[in-house]
């Protein structure tokens, strides 16, 4: 299983219009374009599964830098989620008032 990263969406392009873009390579097991979560606005980047990984080294290699609805696409292969550590807002105090 390959994860893709594509970057550089026009904020029009759909789920629907990636997963074709993709399947012109092999078999897409999921789109999944990322939207703000305050606004429900597209991000203009998403991600991409293919579960073969000699077509989606293809697709990678074919699309990136492709123009898509006026805009240059970057696709490369996703990078694992950097730890960013903690986790918490590091307010401290264990959630009590204490005075």
């Amino acid at each position: 299983m390959k994860n893709i990263f594509v970057g550089n969406l026009n904020f029009r392009t759909t789920e629907d219009e990636v997963r074709a873009l993709f399947a012109a390579y092999g078999t897409v097991d999921r789109v999944n374009l990322i939207t703000d979560r305050d606004t429900g606005q597209p991000r203009g980047f998403g991600f991409v599964e293919m579960s073969n990984d000699a077509e989606a080294e293809r697709a990678i290699a074919e699309l990136n830098g492709r123009d898509i609805g006026g805009r240059a696409i970057n696709v490369n292969e996703a990078r694992p989620k950097e730890d960013r550590g903690g986790g918490g807002r590091g307010r401290g105090g264990g959630g009590r008032n204490r005075y």
